[in-house]
């Protein structure tokens, strides 16, 4: 049997965070991604917003009641939560530290606000910003999808336009224009720091 390699170093988890704004199509990209790395684990958030049709407990959210977030709140069950068009969403940091310790990445859905806390409290974040391709086109995939009043469009194209400011925040920036571009784009980045930290383990 093989001695183990001494010189070996521990593997480095990752906590990959891909952002976007509300229908700039991160929950596709981060389908794609589970899909390509079946060993990351995915970070489930939990809301207080109502299940939409089509959606699963445990798979797409976690769905709370506000009484209940707000006394995670209170307790800092949250590595990172938002008050977001009127709705709580946030990350369980148990579910990030076991993860984490255990050497294992983990794949994030965040929005900005999100993103900054996770940077500020984790190192080894790598944050991905999914950008649409203007504004326009943001408007036409939001009344798309036929879930959103006039009003809450309205909103969503307004948090875009400052989300879109704040790019500089993220290592990396994909524009989300074709599927057919962008997912080979993310996928590439994660695999870049995945095999390189393989790599430096092996030399």
């Amino acid at each position: 049997m093989a001695s183990p390699d001494i010189n070996m170093q521990p593997k480095t988890a990752y906590l990959f965070i891909i952002a976007a704004p509300s229908g700039g199509g991160k929950t596709t990209l981060c389908r794609e991604v589970r899909k390509r790395f079946a060993d990351m684990l995915y970070s489930v958030s939990y809301t207080t917003r109502r299940l939409r049709d089509g959606e699963q407990e445990g798979v797409d959210y976690h769905f709370i009641d506000k009484k209940e977030f707000e006394d995670g709140i209170a307790a800092g069950k949250w590595a990172e939560w938002a008050l977001v068009h009127g709705n709580y969403y946030g990350t369980s940091a148990d579910f990030l530290d076991k993860g984490l310790s255990a050497g294992r990445d983990i794949l994030l859905d965040l929005d900005v606000q999100g993103t900054r806390q996770i940077l500020e409290r984790y190192a080894n974040c790598v944050a991905i910003f999914i950008l649409p391709p203007s504004l326009d086109v943001l408007e036409q995939r939001l009344k798309a999808r036929g879930t959103d009043s006039a009003e809450s469009i309205a909103l969503r194209l307004r948090n875009a336009e400052e989300e879109m400011k704040q790019q500089d925040l993220y290592h990396h920036v994909i524009v989300n224009d074709q599927l057919s571009k962008s997912v080979p784009a993310l996928i590439s980045i994660i695999d870049h720091y995945r095999t390189t930290d393989d790599l430096r383990r092996e030399g």
